[in-house]
């Protein structure tokens, strides 16, 4: 009988690749996937360890496997990924019932550990996990930049990207699995190429990629701001593939923070920057991310983002709390803002940006939007527009209709909203 695995991808989108390759390989050794963990022999943990809510998460639910274990409910427990890889010594003390632990992107060692073999030459496959319309690209791995709250470059180590090549061949495998949008990710997307061509040419990949056949929407995530290649702006303003839409995490805007977030900006240079993105590009959908609560920040300084953030209107915002992270440069900084102001200041910013998105909101009832239709959920067909990524935007709700399927691109019309989503009907024209 097969081996029946279990896989938990905890974390961000850049482990539900790792995890999606993994599948890939289990796949072709003849294991069988399962769903549940308690239909599983053995249990695959691919642990997020970047902030400590991420981290308790992932504890618990490595102790939750073992509990299975425990009621011989699953036979073996593995964990993998950023919190192993970064406490690992500590994990082996601590839950010694774990089978064996294994760092990032350790396919051959689960897969040898399995009774399988490690098949390198198909390691560009995937089973994806996201319905088969929309994929995540990792386009890079490790990175490079100081940020002094970030244990990022401690886990995975310095910048590689992945050749153009090897990516256009990736994309043209998704491309025939269905998969109509590329939602392009790494710690750094800006960074691209700089290591293998000598030089930032994300604007060569888009480009490169737009070209595979079958890809419709290619959408770009985790831009540095100190450093965006002009050349990619152009790429994104005229290529028609390319989505009028950039996430770009600034985490603050006042210079004393940046400096201490040791982020390579200043509070002017983002303010130009920002400017040349929305002179640029056309109708452009700007997303990005803050962390409240860094050791240095007063509450002036506090303010001072709000007022940003008032002024500037973007279209999309998360906010963080401060999660102090071992030997990381600004650990030394200690942690002395209490999680109740961190908390406070966190509502605050997005109470600030409700009343942004609904005023953004407001003034597309009416208008058409073209929208990938991802699933069906009661009366409404969920969906999402240019103007939205997976899992962090808002979603566009279609009344049902029989001439609607899922993992197609329509054209809709806005009918109403609410603070974050869009309600719509077909367009007939």
């Amino acid at each position: 009988m097969k081996q029946k695995i279990g896989i938990i991808t905890m974390g961000c989108s850049k482990n539900a690749v790792d995890s999606e390759r993994l599948m890939a390989q289990l796949k072709i050794n003849d294991f069988e996937i399962v769903d549940d963990p308690n239909d599983a022999d053995s249990l695959i943990i691919n642990t997020c360890g970047f902030i400590n809510p991420a981290k308790e998460e992932s504890i618990n639910t490595i102790l939750e496997a073992v509990a299975l274990k425990k009621e011989h409910k699953v036979k073996k427990v593995y964990v993998a990924g950023c919190l192993s890889e970064r406490y690992e010594v500590e994990l082996k003390r601590d839950i010694p019932e774990v089978d064996k632990y294994f760092g990032t992107e350790d396919y051959k060692g689960i897969v040898e550990e399995l009774g399988g073999r490690l098949k390198t030459e198909l390691l560009g496959e995937r089973e994806l996990s996201t319905p088969k319309h929309f994929a995540y690209m990792k386009i890079s791995e490790g990175c490079d930049n100081p940020c002094s709250f970030c244990a990022i470059p401690l886990i995975r180590g310095g910048y590689r990207s992945k050749s153009i090549d090897e990516l256009v061949v990736e994309a043209k495998s998704l491309a025939n699995k269905g998969v109509k949008e590329l939602i392009l990710i790494g710690q750094d997307t800006t960074e691209y190429g700089l290591d293998l061509y000598g030089k930032r040419n994300l604007d060569e990949l888009l480009n490169n990629l737009s070209k595979v056949d079958g890809i419709e929407w290619i959408r770009l995530l985790y831009t540095y701001p100190s450093h965006f290649p002009m050349e990619a702006i152009e790429e994104i303003a005229k290529n028609p593939k390319v989505l009028n839409y950039i996430d770009m995490p600034l985490q603050h805007i006042t210079d004393n923070v940046l400096k201490g977030m040791r982020r390579g900006i200043t509070k002017r240079r983002t303010i130009e920057l920002i400017e040349t993105l929305r002179k640029k590009i056309p109708n452009l959908t700007l997303r990005t991310t803050f962390i409240v609560g860094f050791p240095n920040e007063t509450e002036v300084e506090f303010n001072e983002l709000c007022e940003f953030v008032k002024d500037t209107k973007f279209d999309r915002v998360g906010v963080f709390n401060y999660s102090q992270e071992d030997d990381t440069t600004g650990f030394e900084l200690g942690n002395p803002i209490s999680e109740k102001t961190k908390t406070k200041r966190n509502n605050k910013l997005m109470e600030i940006q409700k009343e942004i998105s609904l005023a953004k909101n407001s003034t597309l009832v009416g208008k058409t939007l073209n929208v990938i239709v991802d699933s069906l959920d009661g009366d409404y067909f969920v969906a999402r527009s240019e103007r939205d990524a997976p899992e962090v935007d808002g979603e566009v709700l279609i009344e049902k209709n029989k001439h609607i399927e899922i993992g197609k691109i329509y054209k809709v019309e806005i009918i109403d909203c609410n603070d974050y989503d869009l309600f719509a009907k077909l367009h007939n024209k």
